[in-house]
Order: C-alpha cells, then sequence, then structure tokens
C-alpha cells in the first residue's frame, strides 16, 4: 500500500491510498470510529472521479495524524498479542 496526502487541514486529512488492503483498512475504519477525538471518518473506494481509494478523517481535537496514528499502534499491538499467544 501507498500513501499519499491529498488535502490537510487543522483538523482534517485526506489520503489517498494506492493498492488498498481492506485487511488493513478494515480495522483502522474501526478504530478511527471508536475514537472520541475523530468526528468523520470516511472511506471511499470506489468513485466514477477517483483513481485510488481515499480516507477522510477530521478531529474535533487533537490531530488527524495523531488519531491515524494511535489507531495504527493499537492495531499492530493487538495483532503483535495474537502472534505471541499463538
Amino acid at each position: 500500500m501507498e500513501l499519499n496526502l491529498v488535502e490537510k487541514t487543522n483538523d482534517s486529512v485526506t489520503i489517498r491510498i494506492k493498492d488498498a488492503n481492506m485487511t488493513l483498512i478494515t480495522p483502522l475504519l474501526n478504530k478511527l470510529s471508536d475514537d472520541a477525538s475523530v468526528s468523520i471518518v470516511r472511506y471511499v473506494d470506489k468513485h466514477p472521479e477517483l483513481e485510488d481509494p481515499v480516507l477522510f478523517v477530521s478531529t474535533k481535537n487533537g490531530t488527524p495524524e495523531e488519531a491515524i496514528k494511535k489507531a495504527a499502534n493499537a492495531i499492530s499491538e493487538y495483532y503483535s498479542k495474537l502472534s505471541v499467544t499463538k
């Protein structure tokens, strides 16, 4: 997967995801949706004007980059614990 920043404001980011892998995207969307600091999470994978899927994250407080990193770290920790217990 290749991530490219499309647009950034103080409280939102839009990221284009080339070769998106839903095995990674789905848990990320779930974690972001559960985060109280995140106001909007949108993932658009099919649209006539889009070449690649787009992730949009907007936050009430904190930065969207922090929210994405927090979600990614939580997912990484979860799967790391699973591989240790097997």
